[in-house]
């Protein structure tokens, strides 16, 4: 009896080792193929949502005002001041808003705001954000979820009817790019507040 108990013993560990190692192979790589179809689907999301037009610094180049994909994302330059806002251009029936020339700061009666770095830079950028608070964030225009509040021009009312699907591809793609050490500025509140 015990000899016939060990082979089948044997046999049962060897047939539940492959099973177990059958069932994980496919889901790793699945894992990987469904983690690149996410990361594919937020790239697609943060160029359709035109958030270079603001994330990524402009420059001039020989055809007009272009994004600088050297720095893709990376908010607004730490090294460039912000410029002057004459006396007397916002208000009601004059300009509602100012753009810097990199597209990266933004007047209006708001004070003034800084697009920020989204890349995975652990200090400066997204690379300490978890997807929750990222989350939280679009859905609430609170930075990080509980902060300031999200400042004009940024979309977030927009975002936050996004899908969270959605927006979980988008961190996945924010967090998939090169990390850029830039350290953005903190808002400017309007004059006289």
């Amino acid at each position: 009896m015990f000899q016939r108990t060990i082979p089948i013993a044997l046999a049962l560990v060897v047939i539940v080792g492959l099973a177990i190692a059958y069932s994980q192979a496919p889901a790793t790589k699945g894992s990987a193929a469904s983690n690149a179809t996410l990361v594919a689907r937020g790239e697609y999301l943060v160029h359709a949502g035109s958030c270079n037009d603001c994330h990524t610094p402009w420059v001039m180049g020989p055809k007009g005002p272009g994004p600088d994909m050297t720095r893709l994302l990376s908010g607004h330059p730490a090294d460039m001041p912000a410029p002057e806002i004459p006396a007397g251009v916002l208000g009601p029936a004059k300009w509602g808003a100012l753009a810097s020339p990199s597209m990266t700061a933004w007047g209006g009666p708001w004070g003034i705001s800084f697009a920020a770095n989204l890349t995975p830079d652990e200090i400066t950028g997204t690379g300490a954000w978890t997807e929750t608070a990222f989350i939280k964030a679009m859905r609430t225009g609170k930075h990080l979820g509980a902060g300031r509040d999200i400042l004009p021009p940024m979309p977030w009312p927009n975002l936050a009817k996004l899908s969270d699907d959605d927006l979980k591809a988008i961190f996945a793609y924010l967090h998939s790019i090169k990390p850029i050490s830039n350290q953005v500025p903190q808002p400017i509140p309007p004059t006289g507040h």
